[in-house]
């Protein structure tokens, strides 16, 4: 399985407004901007494990959003770029490098436009700034199915259809490497598990992003590295490079051979990319 984050210390905990945040922080406090590890929705910080490791130098915090690991489950809606602001300032890291893969790419994003003092620059994956425009049919079928699962009270279906975002369009199981599918399929049953809402219906946990992000692009505050896996799904990649575009300062790094987990699948060609990134 995972790297495991335990050697990364046990959780810390910050009260925010109706629940609480799980982080954990590690790393030497030297000199240059701290990375924050922003996961995708669904998963967990346990996500980042291979980046953690392999940043060993750098001081890196890796928090769960509320919903997900060992975070409370929102009791009302929230908007997770103030939690990750509450966080930034009681650990009094101005400015930090923000790394989000897709939600986690989003929130990052959102919190740079909001509080561009918090942040020395972004790293998006699999998402581009604002909110999404599906329109592949290969994407609107898996979230058809997901949802479909979702009103049957499905959850192996609901499982199996948040894997093909691992897989994405142009693989089958049998490309992937297992390992990352039972990392993927263990983070989704543990929010399963642990962070159901009363209404297992609903549409999931009630996040508020910033309205009108997308539209800001243009004056997005600091510089913007977009990172996408040449197999993820067309949506995808096309958020990602509109973003570079759009943006005052993008670059975009495609990683072959993977989908919409790059860091997972390549981390080594993953972290080059960020390292890269970091010593402009």
């Amino acid at each position: 399985m995972f790297l495991p984050l335990a050697h990364m210390g046990a959780p810390a905990f910050l009260p925010v407004p109706g629940g609480r945040l799980a982080y954990r922080d590690t790393g030497p406090r030297a000199d240059g901007p701290p990375v924050v590890l922003l996961h995708g929705g669904g998963l967990d910080g346990r996500m980042w494990a291979r980046q953690v490791a392999a940043l060993s130098e750098r001081r890196v915090i890796v928090p769960d959003t509320r919903g997900h690991g060992g975070s409370s489950t929102p009791d009302g809606p929230f908007r997770p770029c103030e939690d990750l602001v509450a966080l930034l300032e009681h650990l009094d890291t101005a400015p930090a490098v923000l790394v989000g893969l897709s939600m986690g790419g989003r929130i990052a994003a959102d919190t740079a436009l909001v509080r561009p003092d918090l942040v020395d620059r972004v790293a998006v994956s699999g998402v581009g700034v604002g909110a999404p425009d599906f329109r592949d049919p290969w994407t609107l079928g898996v979230f058809a199915e997901w949802a479909r699962a979702q009103q049957e009270l499905d959850a192996d279906a609901w499982v199996e259809a948040f894997l093909q975002f691992v897989r994405g369009p142009y693989r089958s199981d049998d490309e992937v490497a297992p390992l990352v599918l039972d990392e993927v399929r263990l983070m989704v049953v543990d929010v399963l598990t642990h962070h159901l809402p009363d209404d297992v219906t609903a549409a999931g946990p009630p996040m508020e992003f910033l309205d009108g992000a997308a539209d800001r692009a243009a004056e997005f505050p600091v510089p913007l590295l977009g990172i996408v896996g040449a197999l993820d799904g067309d949506d995808h990649r096309r958020e990602v490079a509109d973003a570079v575009a759009a943006v005052p300062d993008g670059q975009l790094v495609t990683i072959p051979d993977t989908a919409h987990y790059p860091n997972m699948e390549r981390p080594v060609e993953f972290t080059d990319a960020l390292l890269t990134f970091l010593a402009r």
